[in-house]
């Protein structure tokens, strides 16, 4: 009977061990589960912050690009303004020359102007001294005319 009572107490503390094994199990089992669930409400966390970063990026890329398109834009614009400016500055320097020469001209032509005054003013007093003395020469004709019919 005390090989059965010490068999029956060798399962018995064997059945314990065991009993005390799949105890720990279980609580490493729950604290693993526990762990899990941590886990995956902490990927689930992670996974929405990602998608609002990723929401972010798309949202922030799109600006990107609408800054790029109006970068690209004013610069087109830009260099089309300095075409016209350029152009224009070639305009006006060719309206100074053109200016200078018209100054030119005009001092030139008032010179001429003003030479063909004074010989005109020297012929308008060359025709005053001939109408002058054309006229003594008509009073002298008149006077002899007179004298001759008398």
């Amino acid at each position: 009977m005390d090989a059965i009572r010490k068999k029956m107490k060798s399962l018995k503390d064997e059945t314990d061990q065991l009993y005390a094994i799949i105890n720990r199990f279980e609580e490493q089992t729950k604290e693993s589960n526990r762990v899990a669930d941590q886990a995956d409400c902490d990927i689930r966390d992670y996974g929405k912050k990602v998608h609002g970063f990723e929401i972010e990026f798309d949202e922030t890329n799109d600006k990107l690009n609408k800054a790029l398109e109006s970068l690209e834009e004013k610069e087109k614009h830009l260099k089309e303004v300095e075409a016209d400016i350029a152009a224009l500055t070639r305009r006006i320097m060719l309206m100074e020359e053109e200016a200078k020469k018209s100054e030119q001209t005009l001092a030139n032509t008032v010179t001429k102007l003003a030479i063909t005054s004074k010989e005109a003013d020297d012929v308008l007093k060359k025709v005053k001294i001939v109408e002058s003395k054309c006229m003594n020469n008509e009073v002298t004709l008149e006077e002899l005319d007179n004298n001759l019919r008398q």
